[in-house]
C-alpha cells in the first residue's frame, strides 16, 4: 500500500484548483448520507490519496460536494441506473463502474448490460496499482 501511495504522489498532476483530502468526520457524514458503510480500503484511499489527479481516470472524492467525482453523487447516479445497492462506486469509466464490495474487493459493473464483469481486484490498492496507474 505504501508503495502505491508513493507512486500516486509522484505522478500527481498539477491542476488549477487542487483537490483536498476529507476529514474522518466527513466520511462519517457521507456514510450517513448514502446509508452504507464505506469499506476499509475505500476509507483509507479517501483519507490518504483522493486528492491525487492522474491520467484519464477520476476516482471518487469526498471533500468537495461540488465536484463531479463526489462520492454521494456518483453513488446516487450509479444506484439509480441499476448498480447493486450493496456496492460503493470507486470510479466511473464511461459506462463502466469500478465498485467496492463490503469486504473490500473491487468489481467492474457495466451499466449498458447491467452485468458484472469477471474482472476483480483484491483491494482498492490492487485496483489503483493495476488499473489507475496503468491507465
Amino acid at each position: 500500500m505504501e508503495e502505491v501511495i508513493e507512486e500516486l504522489r509522484e505522478r500527481n498532476e498539477p491542476v488549477p484548483v487542487p483537490l483536498e483530502l476529507p476529514e474522518e468526520e466527513t466520511l462519517v457524514e457521507i456514510q450517513e448520507e448514502i446509508l452504507i458503510h464505506l469499506p476499509f480500503g475505500l476509507r483509507e484511499y479517501l483519507l490518504t490519496v483522493s486528492d491525487v489527479v492522474y491520467g484519464r481516470l477520476e476516482p471518487v472524492t469526498a471533500a468537495d460536494p461540488q465536484s463531479h467525482t463526489y462520492l454521494p453523487e456518483v453513488a446516487a447516479h450509479a444506484w439509480d441506473i441499476g448498480m447493486p445497492r450493496h456496492l460503493v462506486p470507486l470510479c466511473v469509466d464511461g459506462d463502466r463502474y469500478y465498485c467496492v464490495e463490503e469486504d473490500g474487493t473491487v468489481l467492474l459493473w457495466d451499466a449498458v448490460d447491467g452485468e458484472m464483469s469477471d474482472e476483480s481486484w483484491e483491494t482498492v490498492w490492487h485496483w489503483v496499482r493495476d488499473v489507475w496507474l496503468e491507465s
